[in-house]
């Protein structure tokens, strides 16, 4: 079948294969592009693997250190009418490329929150890999079912304690609108914190100890954003930013612990699957992609993990913030680079979105997620949707 993007509101409902692989292998070839990363880690587990800075992750722990990585993601296998989910085709093609490589590379597709899912992981590690020196978190769910007691949690994207009135961009009709989220109530705020909190993160790294198959230098980390004024009423004082928030009670709890030492990296503003359905984000982003790319400065998710495993993660000096995170949203945050983006935000309409921002890029990378407009990849081509891969 001829495969072409079918989106509905800020969702890619398909991918294409062969495109998902091209955009694997452009990621691989940057970070063989670049210098070995010194002191880097050899077996890492990545919960969350399949998209976006999970998969740059894995991506880098592999091809920059020549590390053996076991994935956990949950994404949709393939019909013979339709096709898999985005994630599916990059972890087969990751899969592929890495055991050409030499390397030990596996997956479970299953429920990262679940006790089971776990049990599995940690009984492959034992057979496959011994123990793992590093656990990359970079879990992004809607919603989150509790292990213990059964009940499914749902995660709202609100402001907390007033309602937030912000100019919006639908991404679907193009068009520029103020848009108002009413304040999140306390369930509401107390559910988002158990979906997209430390909690899970906190389960995984006490399971993956009680096992015996953390190493002893072992190093764990878990991404957030914070962002700056524009983004703060959505995102540093809203649901999300209190879930993240937990995220570093967790760290310090997982140190304090002994288990592993963990970090919260903070992350540049960037177009992801989740990224996408946030409100007011697609219309910051576009401007971050506008200003950034003037400047030179722009970076992708495999740009990202790249400079967080070399001025992050393993360095002597790695750049932290006041609360012990790591910060690789520095060129983001500059202020000659907040202020032109400030400066624009009050100006930008319908008419001028092509101009004044660089909507066209947020657009390309958001197909790109899926495996459209990939450079080499002929989209007017049969293509079947089936992929063989080894999942367990």
């Amino acid at each position: 079948m001829i495969i072409q993007p079918k989106v509905r509101g800020f969702i890619c409902t398909n991918a294409h294969p062969q495109g998902c692989a091209a955009n694997v292998r452009e990621q691989i070839e940057y970070i063989q592009n670049r210098s070995a990363i010194e002191n880097g880690p050899k077996r890492v587990l990545v919960v969350g693997a399949s998209t976006g800075y999970g998969l740059a992750s894995r991506i880098t722990a592999a091809f920059g250190c020549g590390a053996d990585t076991l994935g956990v993601f949950f994404e949709k296998p393939p019909t013979e009418k339709r096709s898999a989910s985005a994630g599916y085709y990059n972890s087969a093609a990751f899969e592929e490329e890495a055991q050409k490589a030499g390397l030990y590379a596996k997956s479970i597709n299953g429920d990262a929150f679940s006790d089971e899912v776990k049990a599995q992981a940690i009984e492959m590690i034992k057979e496959d890999l011994g123990q793992v020196d590093l656990v990359i978190y970079s879990l992004a769910s809607p919603r989150r079912k509790d292990p213990k007691s059964g009940e499914l949690h749902n995660s709202v994207l609100k402001p907390i304690g007033k309602s937030y009135t912000a100019k919006n961009l639908n991404t679907d009709k193009l068009e520029i609108s103020d848009i108002t989220l009413e304040p999140a109530s306390d369930e509401e705020i107390a559910n988002t914190v158990k979906v997209m909190g430390g909690e899970d993160w906190e389960l995984w790294l006490q399971a993956l100890s009680e096992a015996g198959v953390l190493a002893d230098n072992c190093k764990t980390v878990s991404y957030t954003y914070i962002g700056e004024k524009l983004t703060q009423p959505i995102y540093g004082h809203a649901t999300i930013g209190k879930a993240k928030e937990d995220l570093d009670r967790a760290a310090k709890a997982i140190t304090d612990s002994g288990k592993a030492a963990a970090s919260v990296a903070v992350l540049k503003a960037l177009v992801t699957q989740s990224s996408s359905a946030i409100p007011v984000m697609p219309l910051y982003i576009s401007l971050v992609y506008k200003v950034m790319k003037e400047e030179g400065t722009h970076e992708g998710c495999i740009e990202q993990l790249y400079r967080l495993y070399t001025e992050g993660l393993y360095t002597d000096d790695p750049r932290l913030d006041q609360d012990s995170r790591m910060r690789m949203d520095d060129k983001e945050l500059r202020a000659e680079t907040q202020a032109k983006i400030e400066e624009l935000w009050p100006q930008v309409t319908a008419d001028n979105l092509f101009d004044l921002t660089d909507f066209k890029g947020y657009q390309e990378d958001f197909l790109k997620l899926f495996g459209f407009g990939v450079k080499g990849v002929d989209y007017s081509a049969d293509s079947s949707p089936l992929v063989e891969a080894k999942f367990k």
